[in-house]
């Protein structure tokens, strides 16, 4: 879904500060760690009993002292435990690409969190707007079983025929609601999709 370029600036932004740096110099709330590496693409091999694999890019990659790895996604969204729910695919997918790249060294993930920003309050002096952002984290616990298993319904769906047209048919209205947010000039979406 397309979204304004600004918010994709802002996440750059509040991620590039961070390399280098424990997240409890951000915020003692937040894991014990150094960020080691951002915005970086992955590529599976294919998952086991499917003709699936991951492609993606994800924010942060956080060393923890025993040398395994806390993968970051960081959202500019309102702070809410029902992200864990939203998101955790998006996690456990770049989990299984780290972790059984198609090119590159493994990398071994323990933890899996959203780091949110999301505004508090906007301070207005010296010509400038100054948005205070506190973090807030959220871990997703790691559920290995849960991912093949949607991988494998997702494999299944790809290789089956394609949906019926229908009033019913939930891929459907998906398909045409993104079709149709796309084509409308100027819309606005409600959430920042990363």
């Amino acid at each position: 879904m397309p979204f304004p370029g600004v918010f994709s600036t802002m996440n750059t932004k509040l991620q590039t500060p961070m390399v280098g740096k424990t997240l409890k110099t951000i915020s003692k709330k937040l894991p014990e760690g150094v960020v080691e590496r951002q915005e970086g693409f992955v590529q599976s091999k294919v998952i086991p009993g499917t003709n699936v694999y991951i492609k993606g890019k994800y924010d942060l990659l956080v060393k923890k002292s025993d040398g395994t790895y806390i993968l970051v996604d960081l959202k500019i969204s309102k702070p809410d435990v029902g992200k864990i729910e939203k998101y955790k695919t998006q996690l456990f997918s770049y989990k299984f690409a780290l972790e059984h790249p198609s090119y590159g060294n493994q990398v071994k993930v323990s933890e899996l969190g959203l780091l949110i920003f999301y505004p508090d309050s906007v301070e207005l002096k010296k010509e400038s707007a100054f948005f205070d952002f506190a973090p807030k984290w959220l871990e997703i616990p790691i559920d290995e079983k849960s991912f093949m298993k949607f991988m494998k319904e997702i494999d299944k769906l790809l290789s089956g025929s394609p949906p019926e047209e229908g009033e019913t048919c939930k891929w459907c209205a998906y398909r045409h609601k993104g079709e149709e947010i796309s084509h409308i000039k100027g819309s606005e979406q409600e959430e920042i999709p990363f």
